[in-house]
């Protein structure tokens, strides 16, 4: 026995002499890295190596502690660039080329964060216009923990071009882009996100347990649920990359082996249906008749698929796509369509929520020449991984709290950046007065945990959903109010953009002017620059008779309204009941006067305050939109 331990004992110190000489993956050739500030460079070795590291005229070198890890500091350094960085082993090196010198920013949130540059507005455009050297793009890939962990996943750092940005971040790379070119700093943009998420899984164990109503979580119960999870979820992660559809050709079988398959009415999200509550993979059948005058290039039109679609005719793949809010719309060449029975294939994977086809019966067409046929009614399916199976349905980042901050987050906190811009809040409007506790605390605990007082940047909720008949409450409105009290905090700033959702899509497409807005705003609070950075907000009010009058902050060269007849809309009014009906309002030396025939004793007055206050049309003369408000709060 003391035999076997000895051999074993000599295996593990000879495999730990040789441990790799190794950067964090934040890392790499392409960086920026942040200047005018001291800058941590760190990794793993073999324990108690000597690691050397010169960079722009800098020699710094450090020993790794007992378990491999090493850390070394640069003095600050301008901005500037190229450079190449080396680093030394006792037996390796690594080398570095392209790095920059300039400012980092990191770009977080949920999914209108995440929303990439290909699928927005103007952005084949922007895309052909994205070659910039001084801009650097890196993307920290999704994952979850339920401790901090050491490093990040990544593909690393990769130079702004028509190549590297189409799945980028739009928010972050429009922002990056202005900062870029309004204060000729080299930009490295660092995004970190995940869709439907909420702010707790954002936050470390620390700051979260110590706002109201979080501080009896149990840490322990915590972990060992978060790691069951992980378990049910790896073994599930791999029957999904061995799913049995693609290795026995599910897309291009029989008519009569698709005849054998469940019966299903489409469109309709799957949880409706007796699939049930279950994410995974499912094939989906239906058939359809052309005869051989009807032979022609067809457009397939399947409406939104959630999450992921392979399309397939006849065993020929047709199209994919990978976000559930699109229209599948697919071109058909004529070779891949046959006289008699044709057979029309998707392949549905699910990753959380609802899943399946789940537009309209009318966005479910096939049209080939002059022939329109509808795809609606009955269809086949087979299901070919089911979360069920594996204890799910699956669990995201919203099952446990710190999750994304402990894998996406924490590993980076040692990195000297200039920023953070942030666009979360849709997935918290269930709660916004608890939001009103978690925001604040979430960006003091970024900068307890980063040791640095950064800037915090976010952009207001966006309008959405249908406006609203008459005044009534709104917890998208008041989601918003959370966020502009949490200017109150030091170094913070927001950009409003009220007026340019879209009622019947949470991902407002246009992401340049939010990037935009974003830079002034950062331009401001980070870089001291004199500018208008924000629209109006509300400043004080003045009763007279049965008028209100409002004073505003942030009004640049003076308020304007975007309305050719000079109406001022967007404004409610109430008396002693709280009873709110809509205003008449109109500029008046600079200040909003606001009153209703059907209040002769006004109280309170409120503006754009509703999910989507469509007709809201306050702006300073500089083009940026008042901030909602209420009086009565």
């Amino acid at each position: 026995m003391m035999k076997i331990l000895t051999i074993a004992f000599l295996l593990v110190c000879t495999l730990s002499s040789q441990a790799q000489l190794k950067l964090a993956n934040v890392f790499g050739d392409n960086m920026v890295v942040q200047r005018d500030q001291a800058l941590k460079i760190w990794g793993q070795a073999s324990p108690k190596e000597s690691v050397t590291v010169d960079f722009n005229g800098q020699t710094v070198s450090s020993k790794a502690d007992k378990s491999g890890k090493w850390k070394v500091e640069l003095k600050p350094m301008t901005h500037g660039g190229p450079f190449a960085m080396t680093v030394s082993g006792n037996k390796e090196k690594l080398q570095l080329k392209n790095i920059l010198i300039g400012d980092v920013w990191i770009g977080s949130g949920q999914s209108n964060m995440e929303w990439p540059l290909f699928n927005t507005k103007k952005g084949a455009e922007s895309i052909e216009n994205s070659a910039n050297s001084r801009i650097r793009l890196f993307t920290v890939e999704k994952d979850m923990a339920a401790n901090p962990e050491s490093d990040i996943t990544t593909t690393g750092w990769h130079v702004s071009s028509p190549e590297s940005s189409p799945n980028f971040s739009a928010v972050a790379y429009h922002f990056g882009k202005q900062i870029n070119k309004d204060l000729d700093i080299p930009i490295g943009l660092i995004h970190s996100s995940w869709g439907g998420t909420d702010i707790v899984t954002w936050m470390s164990w620390e700051g979260l347990t110590a706002v109201d109503g979080f501080e009896n979580l149990n840490k322990s119960e915590y972990v060992e649920q978060a790691s069951k999870s992980k378990e049910m979820m790896d073994k599930y992660q791999a029957a999904l990359a061995k799913e049995p559809g693609m290795a026995a050709k599910w897309y291009s079988l029989s008519s009569d082996q698709y005849s054998a398959w469940d019966d299903i009415e489409l469109p309709k999200i799957w949880e409706s249906t007796k699939i049930g509550n279950e994410d995974g993979i499912i094939w989906f059948a239906k058939s359809f008749e052309l005869t051989e005058d009807q032979l022609a290039d067809a457009s397939l039109s399947l409406g939104p698929i959630d999450d992921i679609d392979d399309t397939y005719i006849n065993g020929q793949l047709i199209g994919h796509l990978e976000d559930w809010t699109l229209p599948r719309n697919y071109r058909v060449a004529k070779s891949q369509l046959r006289a008699g029975t044709n057979w029309l294939v998707v392949r549905v994977t699910d990753g959380t929520g609802g899943g399946g086809l789940y537009g309209k019966p009318e966005d479910l067409v096939l049209k080939v020449g002059r022939s329109t046929i509808s795809l609606a009614g009955a269809w086949k399916y087979k299901p070919a991984v089911l979360s069920s199976t594996y204890g799910g349905p699956a669990k995201g980042p919203n099952d446990f709290p710190t999750c994304l901050y402990n894998a996406m987050i924490a590993p980076i906190t040692d990195l000297p950046i200039k920023g953070v811009i942030w666009y979360q809040g849709e997935n918290n409007t269930r709660n916004p007065q608890q939001y009103q506790d978690l925001f604040p605390s979430m960006i003091l605990d970024w900068r307890e945990q980063f040791g640095q007082d950064m800037p915090f940047i976010w952009v207001q909720l966006a309008n959405f959903m249908a406006p609203a008949s008459q005044p009534k409450e709104s917890s998208w409105a008041e989601l918003r109010e959370a966020q502009s009290m949490t200017l109150a905090l030091p170094k913070t700033g927001q950009a409003v953009i009220i007026d340019i959702g879209e009622a019947n899509d949470i991902h407002p497409r246009n992401k340049q002017d939010v990037g935009y807005r974003l830079a002034m705003a950062a331009e401001k609070v980070a870089y001291g620059k004199d500018i208008v950075h924000s629209g109006p907000t509300f400043a004080g009010m003045e009763l007279e008779g049965n008028k209100a009058i409002l004073s505003f902050s942030n009004i640049g060269s003076g308020l304007k309204v975007k309305d050719k007849y000079g109406y001022v809309k967007g404004f409610a009014i109430a008396g002693e009941d709280g009873k709110f009906v809509w205003a008449k309002a109109q500029l008046k030396d600079n200040k909003v006067v606001v009153w209703s025939g059907q209040i002769s004793e006004p109280k309170a007055v409120r503006y754009a305050w509703g999910d989507n206050p469509d007709d809201a049309n306050l702006y300073n003369k500089e083009g940026l939109p008042a901030s909602p408000f209420r009086t009565d709060q």
